[in-house]
């Protein structure tokens, strides 16, 4: 029997279990790459297991998201992420270097290694053919010390692409309508695997804005092969020596398949307020917009931006309409400067922002009250954007730029013609942005800065055999972080002071949620199906954990926010029978007995005592999993093993 492309890259790199679905797999991690707000408490992690310096083949830094200095908050974070980068071996992306996923494709993502990052997007390496992975920030230190990334070993969906993408089409379109089919809970427990004539005709960036919006599906990750194109890509980087051949055996097995045309796709809108609410532009129509946000991690590289200078140049942004542009990476602005595009987009009357991800993460460029937004971006979950009652649409590059002429949702085949643009044979190289670490000699020199903002990472406490507290919030389903644990420009900056960031958890949800987690000093929380969905930050169960939830109980959990909650040491726990949820009302008191047995057989009765009833849980952990409970969380179990 053949393997997958991904089991052939799972196998190079297993450390422990085996490749059988549904079992827990330990795997060797290459690459690790951060980002600045979850970045903080990575590095506190990773000093806290007092680590001289970091084993993985590369480790990478960025400073991207945090980049709006409105205090000192975020410039404090920057030099204690610096001054530990320097220390441990890690390398350090300035802030106006880029947007880490574009950054790192651009100059180190390798086909065939693996890489986990504290951040959801990761995937987006799957576009050159690597095994890439968002992760929690306390995992991504293990393995910076050296330690393995466990997961569930992942069914393998095939995506089979055939065809070819018509004018004005985009693989923005591709990935909607996988999105579409399989929606933002499809691709939980799977690896998503592109295969078929199709892939040829698709770039690495147009590769990796697919495998960028994987995330969305809910999977562990999603990967193209490494062919002629990734070597294309390599080379005019100045990587040619980091290819290699990957792709599937010819009779590899696969769990699901799926097959998508190219050739029959028309451009799509995901509409308020899930990535998955899809619909062709066509069908929705001329919409009134107010604002054009093109950028992020998704669309900001340079055959992207070449596009949206080809559509709006010698036109003018239409009136009422804002339209602001992030290029992805210092790489892509310099090079639209040079050619002249960037030209092009400043006289169309769009505001230049920075290289970093901004509106994406509710840095700035908030719509205006009810405002529709069209954006290049992955998330329009409700409030992201920092807008309460804004509509945000998440589309293709194209179909931006034309609704930004236009100041409707505009359908960019009616702009007619052919949009052409020449991608150059050779990319500016310039690395002058990117600090490198210092010797192990000079390392022990070298001091580790702490703002004093920054606070120390939130303790937790062994594991008890009875937990007795209320149902403190109960929750529908696709519940995200966000939900849990917003982002934006007032909160971001608090991102390494889990006591000040409390007061903002589930706001959007209960707005005396932290008070009443204060005031019971431990508590339940009760949720839906897909809980914890979106980002992978820790602090969507770190914050949890200082307020003093015990365990969260749903319908169902998102696969990198359960792996956080059993790191935080908070237990995640599923209804037996779905309709039990329907049992509890918040503020029900409520009673976990037999904890330490129930780890053993996975099954957890649940006392409602306000309503005298028992309820059946269901909690399958590993070997590992149990351990890292008792232990009280990852890193008291890390630093006792």
């Amino acid at each position: 029997m053949g393997l997958t492309l991904s089991e052939k890259i799972i196998k190079e790199h297993l450390v422990c279990g085996e490749m059988i679905k549904g079992e827990e797999i330990g795997i060797r991690i290459d690459q690790t790459l951060t980002q600045d707000a979850t970045g903080t408490m990575v590095y506190l992690e990773l000093e806290a297991m007092e680590i001289d310096r970091v084993k993985t083949e590369l480790s990478v830094a960025y400073i991207d998201h945090n980049t709006l200095q409105t205090g000192f908050e975020n410039a404090d974070d920057h030099h204690f992420i610096g001054s530990v980068c320097k220390k441990r071996g890690v390398l350090f992306s300035r802030p106006g270097n880029g947007i880490c996923h574009q950054v790192h494709l651009e100059r180190f993502a390798v086909p065939g290694k693996t890489l986990i990052g504290s951040d959801s997007h990761t995937p987006t390496g799957g576009g050159i053919g690597m095994l890439a992975m968002g992760a929690g920030g306390l995992d991504v230190a293990v393995a910076m010390g050296g330690g393995a990334y466990y997961i569930t070993m992942p069914k393998i969906c095939k995506v089979n692409l055939t065809g070819s993408l018509s004018p004005y089409v985009a693989a923005k379109d591709v990935i909607l309508e996988v999105l579409r089919i399989l929606s933002v809970k499809g691709g939980v427990g799977k690896i998503i695997e592109y295969t078929g004539e199709g892939v040829k005709t698709l770039s690495v960036p147009e590769r990796a804005t697919i495998t960028n919006m994987g995330a969305e599906l809910g999977a562990t990750t999603s990967i193209f092969p490494s062919d002629e194109i990734t070597k294309e890509f390599l080379e005019a980087q100045d990587r040619g020596s980091d290819w290699i051949e990957l792709s599937a055996d010819p009779n590899a097995i696969y769990d699901e398949e799926i097959e998508i045309n190219l050739s029959t796709l028309e451009p799509l809108a995901a509409m308020p307020h899930m990535p998955d609410n899809v619909r062709k532009v066509s069908e929705i129509g001329k919409i009134k917009i107010d604002q054009v946000c093109i950028g992020s991690c998704t669309n900001s590289s340079l055959s992207d931006m070449l596009k949206v200078a080809a559509i709006l140049k010698g036109k003018k942004v239409a009136p009422n309409v804002s339209l602001s542009i992030a290029p992805g990476s210092k790489q892509v602005l310099s090079m639209l400067a040079t050619c002249g595009a960037l030209t092009d987009i400043i006289d169309a009357g769009a505001r230049i922002l920075e290289s970093a991800c901004g509106p994406c993460i509710g840095m700035g460029q908030a719509p205006n009250s009810g405002g529709i937004s069209l954006r290049t971006f992955n998330r329009n979950f409700e409030g992201r954007s920092g807008t309460a009652d804004a509509g945000i649409y998440l589309v293709s590059p194209e179909v931006a730029a034309a609704s930004a002429i236009n100041g409707y949702l505009t359908d960019p085949r009616t702009l007619g013609g052919e949009l052409k643009i020449s991608m150059p044979t050779r990319f500016l190289i310039n690395d002058n942005m990117i600090e490198l670490p210092a010797s192990p000699e000079e390392a022990r020199d070298v001091e580790v800065i702490y703002g004093p903002n920054i606070k120390p990472f939130p303790k937790s406490n062994k594991l008890t055999d009875e937990i007795q507290a209320p149902a403190i919030l109960k929750v529908g389903d696709n519940i995200t972080t966000d939900h849990i644990m917003p982002a934006g420009a007032k909160i971001l900056p608090y991102r390494s002071n889990i006591p000040y960031l409390s007061q903002f958890c589930f706001r959007q949800c209960d707005e005396n949620f932290a008070e009443n987690c204060k005031a019971a000093g431990k508590g339940f929380i009760i949720g839906g199906a897909n809980y914890g969905q979106g980002s992978s930050r820790e602090h969507a169960a770190l914050v949890p954990l200082y307020l003093g939830i015990k365990a969260v109980i749903t319908k169902s959990f998102a696969r990198i926010h359960a792996a956080n909650l059993i790191n935080a040491g908070i237990m995640p726990l599923t209804f037996e029978n779905a309709d039990d949820y329907d049992k509890i009302c918040q503020g029900d008191d409520l009673v976990l007995t037999n904890v330490f047995a129930g780890l053993d057989s996975g099954k957890f009765i649940l006392k409602n005592t306000t309503k005298n009833i028992d309820i059946p849980l269901v909690g399958v952990f590993t070997k590992r999993q149990k351990a890292i409970l008792k232990a009280g969380d990852l890193l008291q179990y890390t630093k006792s093993s």
